[in-house]
């Protein structure tokens, strides 16, 4: 039975994938495939939410589906009650550098921060009210000032690196809602989003004498991890995709503190120092595997990045840091473009604008212009697909045969439909990624 779908959701779909892009919105309506590398992540995010730590690496070809499945992590977080900042990496971010690079991916990840209540980011002034709301409601009904509560609350963040400074931002911007004070809390929020590129600057408005600059963004964001669970969230996770920049980075020394801090991050992970922190970083197999250029190329990553060399001939392993996302088979993507089939027709049958056997025509047709990456690598395919819906739907009495070129289905599509069914029963959070 087919589900009506909001012509926003539809639109927000559409468009994004049209333009080659992942969707921020809707990713559920056109999920298929992938189920035990998802219901992996998954696990990572209930260790999280136990106190726990995680940390992945994913790697697929560029138009494989890593921003998609990223997203759909994203999506699962969320409704897991974890805070999540996602950020892409180019040359102006960076996990290390000495010119305000880290910083600035610091930034970037705590204006992308969000909540189940608010998934589209901008949460963090609202995770600190939430925060204070609870401290006030402690502090009430143990006769106690809010401050106090507020700094016993804050008091095991004191042992973290500017764990400190920490709690006294939090503090003013308590300060600030109890008094009225709307700068005070603005400069709390720029410190807390490392907007602050001076220490004179933080003293002055705040009075504290660190700030988040290149050396202190990892430890940082360890401090958050430990806020976000006093603020009732289950923990935080990091996204960063296109790690592939660090890879392209021209200077070696450079290139190399960058995967330091990878290493630093995995094995605080491997070693449970990061409270309720988890880590998914996506990338390209170059990324990976270049022994001269990629993080391979410092042995101590590669012997923890390491494949299980038993996990061979269609065996596979899914408890190590790294997770390969495995190619959609025929089947997978057959589904996917009837999902999206349906998303253009607004979840209404009756608006199809290509039969299942059209389908079946504009898959061999792809097959035999660029063979099996069609669905290996599946943004540009399904760019021209939509592209092919828009033509049926604007020019009344065009043929989707005639496009196609007059490909016949082949006599056995039958019984590949038949293998498709089976594809359709899955997991909850079966997913296709861009």
């Amino acid at each position: 039975m087919s589900t009506a779908i909001r012509p926003r959701d539809r639109d927000a779909v559409i468009q994004s994938l049209r333009a080659g892009v992942v969707p921020r919105a809707g990713q559920h309506l056109i999920q298929v495939g992938r189920a035990r590398e998802i219901a992996t992540l998954v696990t990572d995010i209930d260790r999280l939410g136990d106190g726990g730590s995680a940390f992945r690496v994913v790697i697929g070809e560029y138009g494989a589906g890593k921003t998609f499945f990223l997203n759909l992590v994203r999506a699962v977080a969320l409704e897991k009650r974890l805070a999540v900042a996602t950020a892409d990496l180019n040359p102006d971010r960076r996990l290390h550098a000495s010119g305000g690079q880290a910083r600035s991916l610091y930034a970037e990840l705590m204006r992308s921060l969000s909540t189940r209540a608010k998934p589209e980011g901008g949460a963090l002034a609202g995770v600190v009210e939430k925060f204070i709301a609870t401290a006030k409601a402690d502090a009430k009904v143990n006769r106690q000032p809010t401050e106090v509560v507020l700094r016993e609350r804050l008091n095991q963040l004191t042992e973290l690196v500017n764990g400190y400074d920490f709690a006294d931002v939090i503090a003013a911007y308590c300060r600030g809602h109890e008094d009225g004070n709307e700068q005070l809390k603005v400069d709390a929020i720029r410190w807390l989003r490392g907007e602050f590129t001076t220490r004179t600057d933080a003293k002055q408005a705040l009075g504290v004498r660190t700030i988040v600059d290149d050396a202190a963004v990892y430890d940082q964001l360890k401090l958050f991890a430990r806020f976000v669970r006093l603020a009732g969230f289950a923990g935080f996770l990091v996204c960063l995709d296109e790690l592939v920049n660090l890879y392209k980075l021209a200077n070696t020394q450079a290139r190399s503190a960058n995967y330091e801090q990878i290493l630093r991050i995995l094995n605080d992970s491997l070693q449970g120092a990061a409270v309720g922190l988890g880590f998914v970083l996506g990338g390209t197999p170059e990324f990976l595997l270049d022994t001269r250029r990629g993080l391979y190329s410092y042995p101590a990553l590669q012997s923890r990045l390491a494949g299980n060399s038993f996990a061979a001939n269609n065996l596979v392993d899914f408890t190590g840091p790294v997770v390969r996302l495995s190619s959609l088979t025929p089947e997978d993507f057959y589904v996917l473009l009837q999902k999206i089939r349906a998303v253009y027709a607004f979840g209404d049958p009756s608006r199809f604008l290509l039969p299942d056997q059209g389908i079946f025509s504009f898959m061999e047709h792809c097959s035999k212009r660029i063979g099996d990456t069609y669905f290996r690598t599946p943004r540009t395919t399904i760019t021209a697909f939509i592209n092919m819906l828009a033509v049926l739907e604007q020019n009344a009495g065009t043929s989707w045969q005639e496009l196609l070129g007059g490909i016949e289905v082949s006599p056995d599509t039958g019984g590949a439909a038949d293998h498709v069914a089976s594809a359709e029963e899955g997991d909850e959070f079966t997913s296709f990624k861009l």
